[in-house]
């Protein structure tokens, strides 16, 4: 089994509201990957990953403020919180899949992208009383430390209005 790479925002802001139920019922949880907002999985193998123009990228695409607004469902039941504005997200994964067309989202499985925040992969009974406010200052990749297992952070890319000096 090949280990595997994804690209993603990392969503700290989210931990306190989803966290617990995230390690009960989100299997990405339980092997170390943070609340966060899928930019892009599957990636490259670990070995093929290009560090210096994934940092191109994203050099090139502003930060942004966003807030996980509402709480949806799948149609599988996977439970998952919607960031408002989504548009900004998909703007990093075109300029990702731009660059890399060999990497569909999702392998090409789903017609349209949804950014999402997963809660649980099943229907949970979840309420959320006021927006979480966030800001999208970096793309983290995240790879499996071996193929199945863990995940870890291998890298940040900051997005341009969080580099140093940009004003």
């Amino acid at each position: 089994m090949t280990r595997r790479t994804a690209l993603i925002v990392a969503v700290p802001e989210a931990e306190a509201f989803v966290g617990e139920i995230r390690r009960a019922h989100d299997w990405s949880a339980s092997v170390g990957v943070p609340a966060h907002i899928t930019i892009l999985f599957p990636f490259a193998t670990p070995e093929d990953v290009d560090e210096s123009e994934l940092a191109a990228v994203f050099a090139r695409l502003p930060g942004f403020g966003f807030e996980l607004s509402s709480v949806e469902r799948f149609e599988d039941g996977v439970t998952w919180l919607r960031p408002t504005p989504s548009e900004p997200f998909l703007a990093l994964t075109g300029a990702v899949v731009r660059r890399w067309p060999e990497y569909p989202p999702y392998e090409g499985v789903h017609e349209t992208v949804i950014p999402h925040l997963t809660v649980a992969e099943i229907d949970v009974a979840l309420e959320l009383d006021d927006p979480i406010r966030a800001h999208a200052h970096e793309v983290q990749l995240i790879e499996e430390t071996v193929a199945g297992g863990r995940w870890a952070s291998r890298a940040t890319f900051a997005l341009r209005s969080a580099q140093r000096g940009v004003a």
